[in-house]
């Protein structure tokens, strides 16, 4: 696992990736739908611009700038930008998450490694690694649900995919075993970019061995980034690289009802 620094600099790229596309957007570019389910592209900015007060307010109370938060405050800043108007919501994306990005990159290098963030909802408080991750996660999922609407081709970005394959091996919460009717299979997973290769348990829970040593069932060769995709529901027919081969038991319509997103 990488440390904070990595996380940071993929987040700044991230950004700086999204803002140049959303800087040319217009009014009508706003009010498209995206990937995001039922969202147009001027709520998929409204969610992340809010989650970067949010989490901006959990950095500057564990650099005990700012006192903790109340309960109702992550739900009062979520009322507050959903009732923006669609370019407000844009421009405070913008606003919000530059000065979330560049409050990270001002931390020195004790403050990378020590300092730990409370989010009000976790059994403990994070490091900023891992808090960073989190962020990343969003960010970049939800930068491509808004790209792909312009570019049905595009991939996650490039930056944040090695720090994301990381976080993969936790499926418990994002997967439907359900799906599955009874069926079980293990699945030899291969990436690309970076490289990798674990074991898919297709079960009740769903779960990732990442050395694997025993027999597979069948096997499934991705590139990184689609595998990420797949496992948080955006890896639809028609956004499905052309390099996918899968094999064994489990078809790939199974492992999308598995995955179905969130």
């Amino acid at each position: 696992m990488s440390n904070a620094d990595t996380v940071i600099a993929a987040l700044r790229t991230g950004h700086d990736r999204l803002a140049d596309l959303v800087k040319k957007f217009d009014d009508e570019d706003l009010a498209r739908g995206s990937a995001a389910g039922e969202w147009e592209i001027a709520q998929v900015l409204s969610h992340l611009g809010s989650g970067a007060e949010i989490m901006r307010s959990r950095v500057l109370t564990a650099l005990e700038v700012e006192p903790a938060p109340d309960e109702n405050f992550n739900q009062s800043v979520w009322d507050r930008w959903n009732a923006m108007p669609r370019r407000d919501q844009a421009d405070g994306f913008l606003s919000l998450n530059e000065n979330f990005t560049s409050l990270l990159e001002s931390l020195d290098a004790g403050q990378r490694e020590s300092l730990r963030i409370d989010l009000g909802f976790l059994p403990a408080p994070l490091d900023l690694a891992a808090f960073g991750r989190m962020r990343l996660s969003e960010l970049t999922l939800h930068s491509w649900d808004i790209r792909t609407t312009f570019e049905p081709e595009a991939t996650l970005d490039t930056a944040a995919v090695p720090e994301l394959l990381g976080r993969s091996d936790n499926l418990g919460w994002i997967s439907k075993p359900e799906a599955l009717d009874g069926q079980y299979a293990v699945l030899l997973v291969t990436t690309t970019e970076p490289a990798s290769e674990f074991a898919l348990h297709l079960n009740d829970p769903v779960s990732i061995d990442l050395a694997p040593d025993g027999p597979a069932d069948g096997t499934l060769n991705i590139p990184a980034e689609a595998w990420l995709r797949l496992t948080t529901g955006r890896l639809t027919p028609e956004h499905t690289p052309s390099t996918f081969e899968l094999t064994g038991p489990v078809s790939l319509e199974t492992l999308r009802k598995v995955f179905p997103g969130y």
